[in-house]
Formats: structure tokens, C-alpha cells, sequence
């Protein structure tokens, strides 16, 4: 396929750009910002390492018992067992352990002096204030020594890496408060359309719903949404909207991408900058432009809402990421049986929304019926799409699938 379009507006979109290479020459255009902030932990969850962490201090930083039982000298159980126990003498909870002794101790206890193992609670009996040992044990036994877990100065996690609670745990477990993050790409969300509105519409109107969408999955993938209001149909007022924020690590616009009389953002983007593609060999959505203003990437999306959510997912949420300093995972996906066939035009990646279902034990994935760009409910009401590639002419019935929950996507 050639990507060389001179007249849109006479010749329409009779030849589009493969969904892979849209995504490379994107990339091209999209540059990871290098601003930071020092982020208490208690707020880093999902936030991306500017700078590698290193541990504050060890873990455990006291030699500890592994077990709920007694803490004794090694040596003085050897030669225990069942037949023939070594009797101890019972300290209670004392803070040192003698010769011939043994101490209480609980999981997580701090190790007496003088201790060097842990004999389990159910491998000895007390007896008065004597104590059976039942099975010898050696030295370090049923302790965590000093640093076990982490060791004071041990690398954690490099720059780049996106924090999860777990993260935070255990940094709060080695003395971190705090943490140098990239600062949360900043993404414009422009609506355009002259015939939308925000509530109660007349006939001719639609209420204004992608740029609400748009601007929650921004947040949703780690960015910070700037959702801005309609802007209407018109060249100047287009280009000032694109013009004014620029200043951001993202510019997104949904609505007039396409090759109709109102569809100016195209023109508009290219008489600011460059559009480095336009029409993609997708579906539903093939009308999608991907423009760079003044180093900012713009990402031109399609008007009607199954496009647009299509086009955000596989172009807006990369742009996001990459401008964030953000890792891209794919997507979890669940195998189903197909239980009709997906049809699909060869040459154009298919998203083909599904639902889910169990029947007689087995995941079923039923494809919606309504196949419309502009029907809303077939994706939010769907549990995922399955992807076909632009070289089958679709999947049929009772094969199994991968089904994308693309909402669960970070």
C-alpha cells in the first residue's frame, strides 16, 4: 500500500496506511518529556521512576525468629530426637539466652542474645521449667538473619520502572519516603463539531460524549487531561485551539479527521506542521490523522464513538505513554469459542466487539450485532474485541479466539 494521498477530498481514502507502520511514524514524532518531581510514597502508585532507588536500610535489621517456638543455642540440641529429648531449661521471655537455656519466641521476634536458631513450637514440650526438645536443629535454623529480605545499599528498581503497591511496600519497608517520578504527561483533549452540544439535544445536534471518553482514558493510562470545551467547524477557531496547546506533551481532537467539507483538522494540522498519516487500514475507524505542531505530536481522531474509542486505544494511549516515559503492555485477553463467523476485509485490521459468556463450562465469545462506528453501546457494552489481522478475510465459527479486554488496560 502507498501512503502518498494528494487530494483526500476528490479521491477520498482509497489507499490507507497499515495500522503498524501508523504506529511507527507516530512514534517518530513523540518524545518522552524529562520533567520531575519528588513524590511522597503514599502517592506513587502507577507513577514511572525518573531515577533508580536503592534501599535506606536492611530487611529484616535485626536477626529474627522464622517461627513461633523457642530460641536456643544449636550446640545444645544436637543428639535430640523423639526416643531421646535434650531437656532445657525454660527462661520464660528472657532478653538473653545461657548456656543449656531456651527463651520463648514468636514469629517475628527480635533473636535474644546469645540465640542462634528457633526450635518450633510443636518440636518441643514444656514440662514445669524444663523444656523437651524433640528434633535438633542447626545453626541459623528457623532465623532471618540481618538483611535477609534486602540488604542496606541493594539496587530495588531503575528509572523507568512504573510502581505498583507492592513497590510501595517494600520501599516503605526499606526507609523510602519519597520518590523522584516523571511528572504525568500533560494531554489536551479538543471536541470539535459544529452540531454538538453538552446536554438536552435538538434534532440535528448530539450531545458531546468523545471528549468526556477521551480525556478519562488519558487519566486512566497515566496521563494528565486538560479537557477543553467544543470547539466549532471553523479553520481559525480550529487553528487556535491546536496553537494553544501546543505546549502540551499531547494534543488529541475528536471529531473532523476524515475527508468531508467539515473535516478541517487535517488541513489545519498540515498548514501548522505535518501530518505524517492519514486514513488507516482499520476498522471501524479508518478515518484517523497523526500530525506533529511545533514538536507536539497531534492525534486526530475519527467523530463517531466506537472509532474513536478504537483509534484512543491503538494510537492515543501509545502517544500517552511514550510522552510519559511509560511502558506499553498488551493487553490481557481471554480465549473463547467463537460462536458465529467474524467476516473482515482483506488488508484492514478488524476490531470485532464481542461478549462473554459461559456455557456448559466452556468461554464462549458472541460477536455484537450492531457493527456500526457510531453505535456506542456495541462497545460499551461489549467485554473486549477480537483483533483480525489485515491478512485473513475474518475467523469463522467455533474457533478459538483471543478476546482483548482492552478496558482493563493501565
Amino acid at each position: 500500500m502507498t501512503d502518498e494521498q494528494p487530494d483526500r477530498k476528490e479521491s477520498g481514502f482509497k489507499e490507507t496506511t497499515r495500522v503498524r507502520t501508523a504506529r511507527e511514524r507516530l512514534r517518530e514524532v513523540v518524545a518522552g518529556h524529562d520533567r520531575t518531581e519528588r513524590v511522597p510514597l503514599d502517592a506513587a502508585d502507577g507513577r514511572v521512576l525518573a531515577e533508580a532507588v536503592v534501599a535506606e536500610r536492611n530487611v529484616p535489621h535485626y536477626p529474627r525468629a522464622a517461627m513461633d517456638g523457642f530460641a536456643v543455642r544449636a550446640e545444645d540440641t544436637f543428639g535430640a530426637s523423639d526416643r531421646s529429648p535434650e531437656i532445657l531449661r525454660s527462661a520464660g521471655e528472657a532478653a538473653s539466652v545461657e548456656p543449656g537455656a531456651a527463651v520463648r519466641v514468636h514469629t517475628g521476634s527480635e533473636l535474644p542474645e546469645g540465640a542462634d536458631a528457633v526450635v518450633m513450637i510443636e518440636h518441643a514440650d514444656e514440662r514445669g521449667g524444663d523444656l523437651e526438645v524433640f528434633d535438633a536443629v542447626g545453626a541459623g535454623e528457623n532465623v532471618a538473619p540481618v538483611g535477609e529480605d534486602v540488604e542496606s545499599g541493594q539496587r530495588l528498581y531503575d528509572a523507568g520502572h512504573r510502581l505498583r503497591p507492592s513497590d510501595l511496600g517494600l520501599l516503605k519497608s526499606v526507609g523510602v519516603r519519597e520518590v523522584e517520578a516523571y511528572e504525568p504527561p500533560s494531554v489536551a483533549v479538543i471536541p470539535t463539531g459544529e452540531e454538538l452540544v453538552a446536554e438536552d439535544p435538538a434534532p440535528g445536534e448530539v450531545v458531546e460524549t468523545n471528549g468526556l471518553t477521551v480525556s478519562r482514558y488519558v487519566e486512566r493510562w497515566g496521563g494528565a487531561a486538560t479537557y477543553r470545551d467544543v470547539v466549532t467547524d471553523d479553520p481559525d477557531a480550529l487553528r487556535e485551539a491546536v496553537e494553544r496547546d501546543s505546549d502540551h506533551d499531547v494534543v488529541v481532537t475528536t471529531g473532523g479527521s476524515s475527508v468531508g467539507e467539515r473535516d478541517l483538522l487535517p488541513e489545519v494540522v498540515s498548514e501548522l506542521g505535518e501530518v505524517v498519516v492519514h486514513g488507516v487500514a482499520l476498522k471501524p475507524g479508518h478515518p484517523v490523522a497523526l500530525g506533529v505542531v511545533e514538536e507536539t505530536p497531534v492525534v486526530m481522531l475519527p467523530g463517531y464513538p466506537v472509532a474513536c474509542i478504537v483509534n484512543a486505544v491503538q494510537f492515543l494511549r501509545p502517544a500517552t505513554k511514550w510522552a510519559g516515559n511509560l511502558p506499553v503492555p498488551d493487553p490481557p485477553t481471554t480465549d473463547a469459542r467463537l460462536d458465529r463467523k467474524i467476516r473482515s476485509e482483506p488488508g484492514v485490521r478488524t476490531f470485532a466487539r464481542v461478549s462473554l459468556a459461559d456455557e456448559d463450562g466452556e468461554r464462549v465469545a458472541t460477536p455484537t450485532r450492531a457493527s456500526g462506528s457510531g453505535i456506542l453501546s456495541s462497545v460499551a457494552l461489549a467485554d473486549g474485541w477480537v483483533v483480525v489481522p489485515e491478512a485473513s478475510e475474518g475467523i469463522p465459527a467455533d474457533e478459538v479466539v483471543a478476546v482483548q479486554d482492552w478496558e482493563a488496560l493501565p
